[in-house]
């Protein structure tokens, strides 16, 4: 063992290396500016020089610009690299603390040069203090072997993009392109067949194709859609300068308005979020901002982690609402850093359907099953792109978001180890053998005062509407509710469903997350693949 690369480590600070990062992509903003300065003075040349010297001084600025623009890209590569060495120092650094610890339960002694030894003060020496020191030995070898490769993968890429810079960055592809709608797994080929410069020339020059592919690894994903957010808020913007001088005053234009409105302070949020506003870093996997806005981002990086959750938030979750969605991902993913310091777990934020707005709208499965196709291609690329030995991979939904994934699965398949579902109206199916994953794999939990509870199935609740009950009293007919079928099916959260079940303390449809509920600690432990408890009561 070294004596020097245990000090190192021990000494480590992960945070560090995740600020040099933040710093890196930084510079993206000001390579931005000095594009638009080139553009502009570009511009007035030619509005006032003619001829073969001019012909030649534009060509000059085109190619600086463009050279400029290739640069953008390889800042934010920068930072993912120095996160993901950060990520996984942290994880070494648990690794270590774990195994002093076991150490000193021992009564074992580990010196300034990693030497473990029997504490004389405090034991004498015995077979079983020989096991242990065994024990912690190989604990603090894996903890350096860790720190040692995340190192090394961290130098290399580095060397890489520093050996770039003097060959040049980025260079055409061939003219191929997958095919619209192309399996995951053919993406996947298809991008590993490309070099490192002809990613780069196609996460600058076509961000658009390269950041919404399932099946092209996270991080060149994330690259690209960051290239294009200030476009996409420039969208936004161009939409309320639209809405402000041609349509008409009134209630509509008023409520279009703050819904341009709305989706503009969603989009900044999380531009905060994506400039290193937070642990761990966070990924851009899919943006649009018509309609209610569609958003996919993960916390962490999916393809180096050991566990990832997707999450479907349900009905009124746009653009505007994605960064307190955001919030809840990133909860259980702490719980989960909480529980297993030593494992890698990454959390995906899934938003990228048309979720209902309305009660009305809810009552109605037509969304949630136009939406199972994406899901089930996200899932698949999820799979495609990891690298390493597979993650454990678990899809939640919640409320509407779960009608969602149960008719994912239940249609398409999910690439998923395990389902969850919190604060169902019913997941489209009868028995969780109907789902596609092994029903031990198949969770859900219902707070005891969740309105969600009382919800009729939907052919009951047309019939009372058509007899004169107020809509939403139909809808959610509390007092009346008898046996376990909801909106869409039997309740997952009853034993009869044929899944498993765990508790949720009180706090109505949207406590689940709230610190302090088991359902939070639940959740986190399926991730993890951990011993969930079951309800104490119902």
């Amino acid at each position: 063992m070294s004596s020097v690369a245990y000090r190192h480590l021990w000494a480590a600070d992960p945070s560090g290396w995740r600020a040099a990062g933040t710093a890196w992509a930084g510079l993206t903003g000001l390579v931005d500016r000095r594009v638009g300065e080139l553009r502009t003075a570009d511009g007035r040349l030619r509005g006032g020089w003619s001829g073969a010297a001019a012909t030649a001084a534009d060509a000059r600025l085109v190619g600086l610009r463009d050279e400029l623009t290739s640069v953008a890209p390889v800042l934010i590569e920068v930072d993912q690299v120095l996160a993901e060495l950060g990520g996984r120092l942290t994880v070494a650094k648990a690794r270590l603390a774990d195994a002093v610890a076991l150490a000193d339960a021992a009564g074992l002694l580990v010196d300034r040069s990693g030497g473990v030894h029997v504490d004389p003060a405090r034991a004498r020496p015995t077979e079983r203090a020989g096991v242990a020191a065994a024990r912690v030995a190989a604990d603090l070898r894996d903890a350096l072997d860790e720190a040692g490769a995340a190192d090394r993968a961290a130098a290399d890429r580095l060397d890489e993009l520093a050996l770039a810079a003097g060959t040049g960055w980025a260079s055409p592809p061939p003219p191929d392109r997958p095919a619209p709608g192309a399996a995951p797994t053919l993406v996947r080929a298809w991008w590993a067949g490309l070099t490192p410069a002809q990613r780069r020339w196609l996460i600058g020059h076509e961000p658009a194709l390269v950041g919404r592919l399932d099946g092209v690894p996270v991080a060149a994903r994330d690259q690209a859609n960051r290239l294009r957010l200030g476009v996409w808020r420039e969208e936004l913007l161009a939409e309320r300068r639209r809405l402000l001088t041609r349509v008409p005053p009134g209630a509509l234009a008023s409520l279009r308005l703050r819904g341009v409105a709305e989706r503009l302070a969603g989009l900044d949020a999380l531009g905060g979020r994506l400039a290193g506003g937070g642990e761990p870093r966070a990924y851009l996997l899919g943006l649009d901002t018509a309609g209610e806005g569609r958003v996919v981002l993960a916390l962490g990086d999916p393809d180096q982690a050991d566990r990832v959750l997707t999450y479907v938030p349900g009905m009124g979750s746009g653009l505007d609402d994605a960064p307190g969605e955001l919030g809840r991902a990133a909860r259980v993913l702490d719980r989960c850093a909480t529980l297993a310091p030593t494992e890698r777990s990454a959390a995906v934020l899934w938003l990228d359907y048309d979720a209902p707005d309305f009660v009305t709208d809810a009552t109605s499965a037509g969304l949630a099953r136009d939406a199972g196709p994406a899901l089930h291609r996200f899932q698949e690329g999820l799979r495609a792109t990891h690298e390493g030995p597979p993650a454990r991979q678990t899809v939640l939904g919640h409320s509407y978001g779960s009608l969602v994934v149960g008719m994912a699965a239940r249609e398409h398949g999910l690439a998923a180890d395990a389902l969850v579902f919190v604060g169902s109206p019913g997941v489209g199916a009868s028995h969780a053998a109907e789902l596609g994953v092994p029903t031990r794999e198949v969770w859900a939990s219902s707070a005891p005062d969740d309105v969600i509870r009382g919800a009729l199935p939907v052919d009951e609740m047309g019939r009372r509407a058509l007899s004169g009950a107020a809509p939403l009293a139909a809808a959610l007919a509390w007092p009346d509710r008898t046996g376990h079928e909801l909106w869409f099916g039997h309740d997952p959260s009853d034993p009869g469903f044929g899944g498993r079940v765990f508790g949720s303390g009180r706090g109505g449809h949207t406590g689940y997350w709230d610190p302090g509920n088991p359902a939070l600690d639940g959740m986190a432990r399926v991730v993890l693949g951990q011993v969930v408890e079951g309800p104490t009561r119902r």
